[in-house]
């Protein structure tokens, strides 16, 4: 009974549960560790995604004769070349709107409450069952309301926080850049024979699913924020470039992004001119499609082969354990999870395929 399959899963998962249970319980000795990685797991992660973003660059420059170092002082002279352009040409468009945004709040505010009391006033004409609800929505969305504005307290905090940190940035993105082929095999040099060459698989592995997942998101989700950003200029939408940023960052997150992106723009629409709501989901509907049928099958491909459904269950678990971060970081995390596991079973597979084989 012990050599089977579902006896040995069935104790690993018993044995995993003690360890993790006994660390539990001893936790207190690993909280300056923790503390630690806490503040440079940030930085670190910014540091990785823009050097997934500019590898592609410095393999370009680096197959055309430029020296490491050559190459790497062209990306963060492209780098801030960038950064002086969003600041000095698409800044103050940014600043005008945010500051017409924060003019026009109160009248905002006032034209939501408008509009959410008329639908009230309509609830009488609708099932017993559907005026309770809409009751009950009613009376905690001063509580949500609240919790709201704790919430954007909190991020604006957390925001600063960061800021503080991103010194870090430049540290970990020039590291990268400069010894990224280092990485690997002081990993897998630590092993020999078949061990070693599954180590080094199965780290290939992982780099190519993370610098796929990086660059095609990263890519896709700047041609939909541009498209979007078209759309709602063409229909004369307030708050455009705004819009089109929020969609940019939001459209990061996979299936649900797109949903959330398009909330504040219906409402702006709606109180704007109640017309404009057909146009705003015209816009993003035609984005949407763009993308499913054009711009992801050949950025993406099926280089993480995720099922949809897959990812949803994803996004929901992982913002609920981490929030935000969670919900950024929770595909890649799993799809490098996927690797690993896949490449643990296909060597177990062709270790039992050698013990079976017959001499």
């Amino acid at each position: 009974m012990t050599k089977k399959l579902w006896f040995q899963v069935g104790i690993g998962i018993l044995l995993s549960i003690l360890i993790i249970k006994y660390f539990m319980e001893i936790s207190f000795i690993f909280a300056p560790v923790v503390i630690i990685i806490k503040a440079i797991i940030l930085p670190l992660l910014l540091g990785g995604v823009l050097y997934y973003m500019t590898e592609p660059i410095q393999r370009f420059l680096e197959n055309r004769k430029f020296p490491r170092w050559a190459s790497i002082l062209t990306i963060l002279a492209g780098l801030a070349v960038v950064l002086w352009i969003f600041v000095s040409i698409i800044g103050p468009p940014i600043t005008k709107q945010v500051n017409n945004l924060v003019e026009d709040a109160p009248t905002l505010v006032k034209e939501f409450n408008v509009v959410k009391d008329k639908l009230l006033e309509q609830k009488k004409d609708l099932p017993e069952q559907l005026q309770n609800s809409i009751d009950s929505a009613a009376n905690s969305a001063q509580s949500i309301a609240v919790k709201f504005g704790k919430w954007v307290v909190q991020f604006l905090q957390s925001f600063f926080q960061a800021m503080f940190l991103l010194i870090l940035v430049p540290f970990f993105f020039i590291f990268m850049l400069k010894d990224h082929e280092k990485f690997a095999p002081i990993i897998y040099n630590l092993f020999s024979g078949e061990r070693r060459e599954w180590i080094k698989k199965t780290l290939s592995d992982i780099d190519n699913v993370l610098r796929s997942y990086i660059q095609g998101q990263f890519l896709i989700s700047a041609i939909l924020a541009s498209l979007i950003l078209i759309g709602y200029l063409l229909i004369g939408l307030k708050y455009s470039l705004l819009l089109a940023i929020f969609a940019l960052f939001m459209n990061l997150v996979p299936f649900i992004g797109p949903w959330i992106a398009i909330t504040p723009a219906l409402i702006i629409a709606y109180i704007q001119d109640p017309k404009l709501v057909i146009f705003v989901a015209i816009v993003t509907l035609v984005a949407q499609q763009i993308d499913s049928n054009l711009i992801t099958p050949n950025v993406m491909g099926k280089s993480l082969d995720i099922h949809p459904l897959t990812v949803i269950t994803i996004i929901l678990a992982a913002g609920n354990l981490a929030g935000f971060v969670g919900i950024i970081v929770g595909v890649p995390v799993y799809a490098v999870g996927k690797v690993i596991v896949r490449n643990i079973y296909d060597q177990r597979r062709k270790i039992k395929h050698a013990a079976t084989k017959n001499v």
